[in-house]
């Protein structure tokens, strides 16, 4: 089995290509420097030498508020390049598994979302990787759109990261509470793509084919996030910090407008493909130990 995986330094990327690396897979894990996914000649190459048997795509301009000032580079990745792997995929008749985001809806509904609901970007970030879903399907069939939440992990920048520093910097800290999804380990992102991209390879009857949303759970708002995250620092290192205080979005502003809610509705991928939600609480309290000293 040959996967190809593209994005292989991004957060996600590095946690699929160490757990592939460590299993059967033939692997070309592939970062910006070695395939250029906005080139459509670079990636038909790459594609066409490779043969892969299944191709990842966990390459992505994700600087959600960095890409309201870089709409160009933001689309070329998101869209295009999506646009680019998919064709060239399509060419040797390779299944494609692309990891996309919640940041396709706006937030405005009070339940879950699910893989039918509408999607309504907010801002740049989320219409580039909705006009790459739509790419896909448009050129080929045997796609795997995955969306998730709140990614977090031990690689690359995130929010778990970012709360323990500003924890042993302040004393108070002020975090947006209007605002829920569901945090998603990036770890349990990898092992379920990696998941998806086995029975591809080994059922040939494989007909599962679409969009499928993929999250942490339970849900709760950023405050609740931070609060957690901070209790379970606080079991191992002295913290400076002494509230957490929770904020509107309003006291928050940013380039980029966010979902108020991000919640994902899960059951298609539970129902269809077997794959629960990920515990981000047990995931945090994994990863901690790790970043901290």
């Amino acid at each position: 089995m040959k996967l190809l995986l593209t994005g292989a330094q991004g957060q996600v990327g590095q946690d699929i290509a160490a757990l592939a690396r460590h299993s059967d897979w033939s692997l070309l894990a592939l970062d910006r420097a070695a395939l250029d996914i906005t080139d459509p000649q670079a990636v038909r190459a790459a594609v066409n030498a490779f043969r892969p048997t299944v191709t990842l795509n966990a390459a992505a301009f994700t600087a959600v508020d960095l890409a309201e000032s870089q709409a160009a580079r933001a689309f070329a990745v998101n869209r295009d390049g999506a646009a680019h792997l998919a064709a060239a995929c399509a060419a040797i008749a390779c299944p494609l598994i692309h990891l996309s985001t919640d940041y396709v809806f706006d937030g405005s509904r009070a339940t879950p979302y699910t893989e039918t609901d509408a999607a309504a970007p907010l801002g740049v970030y989320g219409q580039s990787k909705h006009d790459g879903e739509e790419a896909i399907r448009a050129l080929w069939s045997r796609h795997l759109i995955v969306r998730v939440s709140w990614v977090f992990g031990l690689h690359g920048k995130n929010f778990v990261k970012t709360i323990l520093r500003l924890a042993q910097e302040k004393e108070t800290l002020a975090v947006v509470q209007d605002q829920w999804g569901g945090p998603t380990p990036a770890d349990a992102i990898a092992r379920t793509l990696l998941t998806l991209a086995r029975r591809i390879a080994t059922q040939p009857a494989f007909q599962e084919w679409g969009t499928y949303h993929y999250c942490g759970a339970p849900a709760v708002s950023w405050h609740e996030f931070a609060t957690f995250i901070v209790a379970q620092a606080r079991q191992r290192i002295p913290l400076a910090v002494r509230e957490i205080r929770g904020i509107p979005t309003a006291e928050y502003p940013t380039p980029a407008r966010r979902p108020a809610n991000s919640r994902l509705d899960c059951q298609r991928i539970a129902t269809r493909l077997g794959i629960e939600p990920a515990d981000w609480r047990q995931a945090v309290q994994t990863l901690i130990p790790r970043l901290l000293p």
